[in-house]
């Protein structure tokens, strides 16, 4: 009950080609930033991203989340971006781990990693690593799970809206929930489309994700206040976390109710995220 919450409501991508960008990146008002070599990378700039790439993270604020995200672990560039990873001594908190299919990529990638602390967050995008959900979110290491929607929508012929990926969503919320980790929604493509990006952000939220990502700092501010609780909720988030307190591992009740263990840390959550504004 006491272990502490990692704040992410926002995650901002920016491209691991564009250098210039990092630091403006760190300033945009994320939570966290993820550096990203795969989609973001022409091909032929793979090798010139990695080595620039990993050079900042060496030279990086210590205090910032910076996040990297490789090339998929089934391609022969995510091979060479794990290993100059664990060549650089790990120099990011975070690996984000594309097109994982399997809680057996994730444990290959703990084994690589060796004594490094570097923990790691797989994106499901294809029917497979979907209906693997559960086993990817009890993999060792794992600081969240993602979804990648306009990967999964296109491997489900669905179209990338609320709807056809709903059951994807509520499935992806039982299974982090019940490994206990974190679960990031997929971004806005349509980067103008500030109402719908509201709209589904606070639905995700209503769902169960802890946070989004963002492919501009634009979306931001729209992200951070859904995922931010309002008055009313930590007023009420207080009187609950006070009444367990009180209770001294005793029976707890709040207004006639029972104030159970899952309750009391949903609550610190809401804590954790209020107080991170």
């Amino acid at each position: 009950m006491t272990a502490p919450v990692h704040v992410r409501r926002s995650l901002l991508f920016v491209p691991g080609s564009r250098p210039d960008r990092f630091e403006k990146a760190l300033a945009a008002g994320a939570d966290c930033v993820c550096i990203d070599l795969e989609d973001a990378v022409a091909p032929g700039d793979k090798a010139t991203a990695r080595a620039t790439v990993l050079a900042y993270l060496q030279r990086a604020p210590k205090d910032a989340d910076l996040l990297l995200r490789l090339n998929s672990l089934r391609s022969l560039e995510g091979i060479k971006d794990l290993a100059a990873f664990v060549d650089a001594g790990g120099p990011a908190r975070t690996l984000m781990l594309p097109k994982i299919g399997s809680a057996e990529e994730l444990q290959l990638a703990d084994e690589i990693l060796g004594a490094l602390p570097t923990r790691l967050i797989p994106l499901i995008e294809t029917a497979d690593a979907l209906l693997r959900a559960e086993t990817i979110a009890a993999a060792p290491r794992l600081d969240a799970v993602m979804l990648g929607g306009v990967d999964l929508a296109a491997d489900l012929r669905c179209e990338l809206a609320w709807e056809p990926l709903l059951w994807a969503r509520q499935k992806m919320v039982v299974a982090t929930a019940r490994a206990g980790v974190d679960l990031i929604d997929a971004p806005q493509i349509d980067v103008q489309d500030d109402a719908t990006l509201d709209e589904t952000s606070r639905r995700a939220r209503a769902l169960g994700f802890t946070g989004r990502s963002a492919i501009h700092p634009k979306q931001l501010d729209i992200i951070n206040r859904a995922f931010t609780p309002h008055a009313d909720e930590i007023t009420h988030a207080k009187r609950v976390v006070e009444a367990y307190e009180a209770a001294k591992g005793g029976v707890a009740l709040l207004d006639g109710k029972l104030v159970e263990r899952p309750v009391v840390r949903a609550m610190q959550r809401i804590l954790a995220t209020a107080s991170h504004r």
